[in-house]
C-alpha cells in the first residue's frame, strides 16, 4: 500500500547496507534535497546543518527537517549504529515517511569490522533498526517498507519502481546510473563511501575479508546477536 504523502522521506539502514548507493541515486534524481546521516552527525560532532540552520539535538534536527519539507521534497539517509529514539528522537517514528534497507549480516559485519576494528556489537545496528521499524509501525498503523540490498543489486529497476510507488514519487529510470565521483554530502564519512564514489550504478563490489563471522569469535557473536533482528525485518521485506 502506498505511504501517506509527505515531503519528508527517510531511509534507515545499518552501516554497509548499500544505503549510500541508494542516496547516490536520490542525488541523481535531482528532485529532493538530500541529507546524509544528520542524526549520527549530532552524535559524532554535536551538530548537523539543515539548510541555513544548525541543529544540536535530535529533536531540533527533526523539527528543522519537517519544516524544510513543507515546501520541498526532502530525503534523509541515516544509519542505525546509534540509538536515536532514546536520545531525544522520540518523535522520529511519527514524522515523515520511513523506509528501511537491509543486507545480510554475513556480509555487513565483516565489511563494518574492516572499516572499524574497534566497533562494539551494538554499532552493527540491526537492533536499533528493528526497534525503530517497530515504533514506526506503531505510530503509523502500517508495516514500513523494507528493501533488501541483495534484491536491489539484482533488479534495481524493479525494486526502485516499487519503492517510488510506495513513497508517492515518480520513478526516474535515468537515476539508476550516474557518473563516478565524490560528493560533498557524504564528506564527513568519506572513507566509508569509496565504493559508491567509484560506482556508476547499483553494483556489488567483489570483496573478501580476512575476518568473517565464521572465523572470528567477536564477529560470530555479533552475528548471533543481530541475525534475529535481520530476520524480523526480512520477513517484512518478503511481504
Amino acid at each position: 500500500m502506498p505511504a501517506a504523502r509527505s515531503g519528508l522521506l527517510f531511509l534507515w539502514g545499518t552501516p554497509r547496507s548499500r544505503s549510500t548507493a541508494f542516496l547516490r541515486m536520490m542525488l541523481e534524481r535531482g528532485d529532493h534535497e538530500v541529507y546524509h546521516e544528520p542524526f549520527s552527525s549530532i552524535v559524532v560532532q554535536g551538530h548537523a546543518t539543515v539548510g541555513d540552520a544548525t541543529a544540536t539535538s535530535h529533536a531540533e534536527l527533526l523539527k528543522l527537517l519537517d519544516e524544510r519539507a513543507r515546501d520541498r521534497r526532502v530525503f534523509v539517509k541515516e544509519t542505525t549504529e546509534y540509538d536515536y529514539l532514546g536520545n531525544g528522537g522520540e518523535d522520529i517514528p511519527a514524522t515523515g515517511v520511513h523506509t528501511f534497507i537491509i543486507r545480510d549480516p554475513r556480509s555487513v559485519i565483516p565489511s563494518h569490522y574492516a572499516m572499524n576494528p574497534d566497533m562494539v556489537c551494538a554499532e552493527v545496528g540491526y537492533g536499533h533498526q528493528a526497534d525503530l521499524a517497530r515504533r514506526v509501525r506503531e505510530a503509523s498503523g502500517a508495516t514500513p517498507y523494507v528493501v533488501e540490498a541483495e534484491t536491489l543489486i539484482a533488479a534495481p529497476a524493479e525494486v526502485i519502481r516499487g519503492y517510488c510507488e510506495h513513497a508517492g514519487i515518480p520513478f526516474l529510470a535515468s537515476a539508476l546510473s550516474w557518473q563516478p565521483g565524490d560528493h560533498r554530502v557524504w564528506s564527513r564519512t568519506r572513507p566509508w563511501h569509496r565504493d559508491v564514489a567509484n560506482s556508476s550504478g547499483f553494483t556489488e563490489p567483489q570483496r573478501t575479508y580476512a575476518d568473517t563471522v565464521e572465523n572470528n569469535p567477536k564477529l560470530a557473536e555479533c552475528y548471533r546477536c543481530h541475525v534475529p533482528h535481520y530476520e524480523f525485518l526480512r520477513a517484512w521485506a518478503a511481504r
